[in-house]
């Protein structure tokens, strides 16, 4: 069985986070592992309080990880600090880790941002470079590219930006009222843009941190970059198309869509 390692936050409500990336791996077949970079106070309406963990810990539970299970992807979400960010990089260094995806994840879908600006710059320098694929949404991709993204063709010259600065791929989000459910992935110099439709369901937390998890997952099994990334974009319209209504924010979606299990009924 192919496994993959989650590196986030843990998401009170079960909606986002290491939460999410596990009931996301585990629905694209592969075992799924994880080290927390902070405990969160949250729920479907805003994020209360944050925990990190110590640098020392956050290394402790990676070289666990990679000591004995070694993952065959490894997905990286919200760390919210420098120290944190420079760990994350020195290990999966150390451990050379393949398949590596970077979810730059700056703002909660509620709107509480998550990482401090100076952590931002660190995650230019150390982490985003290691990345097989970074996938940012429309504001993320501003502060990384430091253009204004109007328009589908911003979308095209901000994800080149970030793709010849950093050396990796870029998935390019196309929510946020630029290119509707269209995304944009950037690799080896081409482009190809990744058709959707857009749902209409409000409730989307946790969209960024199960798409890229998917993607991960299906590194991990052995998909090209292009046909993890378009499984992964199913799987999210699927979740999102099965119209859970919970909490009194912007809840979660059903991760659980395609399970058909005895165990389920």
């Amino acid at each position: 069985m192919k496994t993959a390692l989650s590196i986030a936050g843990s998401d009170t409500s079960g909606g986002a986070g290491i939460q999410a990336d596990i009931k996301t791996m585990t629905l694209n077949g592969v075992y799924a592992m994880s080290a927390i970079t902070a405990l969160t106070a949250q729920n479907t309406t805003g994020v209360r309080g944050v925990q990190e963990s110590t640098p020392e810990f956050l290394m402790q539970q990676i070289d666990a990880v990679f000591e004995d299970i070694r993952p065959d992807a490894v997905k990286i979400g919200m760390v919210s600090s420098s120290e944190l960010i420079k760990v994350i990089a020195d290990r999966l260094r150390y451990y050379k880790a393949e398949n590596i995806v970077v979810d730059t994840v700056m703002v909660a879908t509620s709107g509480s941002r998550l990482i401090s600006k100076v952590a931002i710059n660190t995650l230019r320098e150390y982490l985003i470079p290691l990345a097989t694929v970074v996938t940012p949404n429309i504001p993320e991709a501003e502060v990384l590219s430091g253009k204004r993204i109007l328009s589908q063709e911003d979308m095209i010259s901000a994800a080149e930006i970030i793709s010849n600065t950093y050396h990796c791929a870029v998935l390019l989000k196309g929510g946020h009222s630029v290119s509707d459910a269209n995304d944009l992935l950037i690799s080896g110099g081409e482009h190809r843009w990744l058709l959707g439709k857009r749902i209409n369901n409000p409730n989307t937390h946790g969209t960024g941190c199960t798409l890229s998890s998917a993607i991960a997952a299906n590194l991990a099994k052995g998909y090209d970059l292009y046909t993890s990334v378009w499984r992964a974009k199913e799987f999210v319209s699927g979740a999102l198309a099965d119209m859970l209504d919970l909490g009194r924010g912007s809840g979660p979606m059903n991760h659980a869509f395609d399970i058909k299990s005895q165990f389920t009924k």
